[in-house]
Parts: C-alpha cells; structure tokens; sequence
C-alpha cells in the first residue's frame, strides 16, 4: 500500500530499474509517516559512507512529538539494501552516470520501505516527446469513446 509517491520522478528521467529497500527510521518519523506527512519531490539517493543514503526527503514532526526528542525534517535516513545490490548499484552509479530517486513509500509486512529508481535524465525535448504521446494517448481514448 503506498504511502507517499514522488511523480515528478517520471517526468524528470527515464526509469530503467526499480528495487526495495528498508528505511532506518526514528519512532517520531514512523509516526508522522503514517500521518501522510511526508515528502519525497526533491529526494534522491547518495553514496556516502559506506552506504546509500536518502538525500531530501521531508518528514514534518507531528505537533504531539515528545519534548525531549529535537526533530530534524530533513536529516539523512539511511537505505538498507543487500550488499549485493549495493556491490552492482555503486558501479553503474559511479561509472555509468545514472542517479538514483526515491519513487515512493510503501507499507511491506507493516514496514516501511523505499521503491528506489535507478534513472537518467531527460532532456528538454524528452519531456516534450512524453507529454505529445500522453496528450495523444488521451484523444485516443476521448475519440474511441466517444465513436462506440
């Protein structure tokens, strides 16, 4: 069941891949989560550390979170993936000049986890090219509707 979607994704590349990955999360952000007060439009992910991280994802604190905790909206979360991923991931990142984005949140098994693209970007007329052809799909549809 997805939680949050990011659909500026498509638009803005060319998804050629799409795995899971688990998020390591405080309690006050699976709270808010949960809440729907989550997004993702700006995410993606970095390598850093040893690991992938989900860069740009805001999470707003519900105003119920405990006085103790100091939350951070934006704070890096890091990605849990198998290390053979991660091994095949690193290379085509690095040398092949794809990115990685974080297309959506979703509830597996009543956890949260991250459907990661990995992508290339579109240029300009790209992006023209896929809108013309969705525009034309549309009148397709309106026309065979409206013809039977």
């Amino acid at each position: 069941m997805s939680i949050i979607q990011n659909r500026k994704a498509n638009h803005d590349y060319f998804i050629e891949e799409q795995l899971e990955a688990g998020l390591v999360l405080e309690g006050w952000e699976v709270k808010a989560i949960r809440a729907g007060r989550a997004q993702i439009k700006e995410s993606y992910v970095v390598w850093q550390r040893g690991a992938f991280w989900l860069f740009g994802a805001h999470i707003s604190p519900l105003l119920s979170a405990s006085t103790h905790i100091h939350p951070d909206p934006t704070r890096l979360r890091k990605l849990l993936m198998k290390q053979s991923e991660i091994d095949r991931l690193i290379g085509k990142v690095e040398r092949a000049g794809y990115t990685m984005v974080a297309l959506d949140l979703h509830f597996t098994k009543g956890n949260i986890k991250a459907s990661i693209g990995l992508a290339k970007g579109k240029k300009q007329h790209d992006k023209r090219d896929a809108e013309k052809d969705r525009e034309w799909q549309r009148d397709k549809q309106r026309l065979m509707r409206n013809k039977g």
